[in-house]
């Protein structure tokens, strides 16, 4: 069944009233974006070849741990400042080294990147927090966010115990979710279906080999010491992952839209964007850096093709345009949005809520 939002032909014409003064008002200098994009570039893989290359050569147990750890979340800030504007196509002019980038990256955390790709885009970006359509509300069954799933015994503890779960969330997505949702994504035809297969074994054995292999044979630890700092490295990763995007969706206030049987969502496709999204710092070019532009998750959601650069000036127009119109976007601080988060596991646990 395939869904479809309300028609509403008022917010149509804001967006396009919205999109029209961006276009004729906001300069996009993308040799400024270049520029950005190189900088950011250099800096972090720079970071990352020096993390990855003391793996080999630290010997201090401690510092072994702790520059692992440092390497998961340099590729964790890699995912996060590139790979996501990489799989909207909005960096480079062809799309070829948009994807090939993409794929690296995500191939350096351990994910299966075309997966996650017709995820993002074909689901969540479609019906972001619409039950059966949004594939990120998959979410395990010791968490509950959607106010109209069933209640169990434990989730009166999930604001106690989430943060914990969460901490494994990205050896469940390398180790076992891509190779349970492999057929999900799966082309038809032959050729494509070899490709496809095949792809994924190479990548995921690549990141076994680099990962796993490579330090147990060449670094100057033991393999028990090896494996401490490779979990250690996925809890960090996961907590800061799961943190950050649950609090771009899933705060109070967020709205969590109903389809009906044939599919039809409960609000239109403009407003559904913006009231199931919640930004934090959406004016703050130092946020917008650091998070890559997931901060801005409203603009994000209506206007993937342009890349997180422009965000925050792209927010001022905006906000003001949804403010004329009495919308107000979800809006808190980074902090702000973990607390609003596990204020919503709390209710979520409770009934009728």
């Amino acid at each position: 069944m395939k869904a479809k939002h309300l028609k509403n032909d008022a917010h149509s014409e804001l967006f396009n009233a919205i999109l029209k003064r961006i276009n004729g008002t906001l300069v996009m200098d993308k040799n400024k974006a270049n520029r950005y994009f190189l900088f950011k570039a250099l800096f972090y893989c720079s970071l990352a070849l020096f993390s990855y290359i003391s793996i080999f050569t630290v010997t201090n147990p401690i510092l072994y741990i702790l520059n692992f750890i440092l390497f998961g979340f340099i590729t964790v800030l890699l995912c996060f400042n590139f790979a996501h504007d990489l799989s909207h196509h909005s960096i480079f002019k062809r799309p070829f080294w948009d994807n090939l980038v993409f794929e690296f990256i995500y191939t350096l955390v351990g994910a299966h990147p075309e997966a996650w790709k017709k995820r993002h885009i074909n689901s969540h970006h479609f019906a972001p927090n619409v039950e059966h359509f949004d594939t990120d509300l998959a979410i395990t069954g010791l968490i509950r966010v959607l106010p109209n799933s069933k209640l169990k015994w434990y989730h009166k503890y999930q604001f106690l115990y989430a943060p914990f779960a969460y901490m494994s969330y990205s050896l469940y997505w390398v180790f076992i979710k891509d190779f349970i949702v492999i057929n999900n994504f799966a082309p038809i035809g032959l050729k494509q279906r070899v490709r496809y297969f095949s792809t994924f074994f190479i990548l995921k054995s690549f990141y076994v080999f680099y990962l796993l292999i490579l330090p147990i044979l060449f670094s100057h630890q033991p393999i028990w010491l090896i494996l401490i700092a490779f979990l250690a490295m996925h809890f960090i990763q996961s907590l800061y992952t799961l943190f950050t995007f649950f609090i771009t969706h899933h705060v109070v206030g967020s709205n969590y839209p109903k389809a009906d049987k044939e599919g039809l969502i409960s609000v239109s496709w403009f407003m559904n964007q913006i009231q199931s999204s919640n930004d934090f710092h959406p004016f703050s070019n130092v946020a917008n850096s650091i998070f890559g532009g997931v901060n801005n998750h409203v603009a994000h959601h209506l206007f993937p093709h342009i890349s997180h650069y422009h965000y925050p000036r792209l927010n001022r127009i905006l906000y003001d345009m949804l403010e004329e119109n009495n919308i107000t976007p979800n809006q808190t601080t980074y902090l702000g949005g973990v607390y609003s988060h596990i204020r919503l596991l709390k209710l979520r646990g409770l009934p009728n809520k």
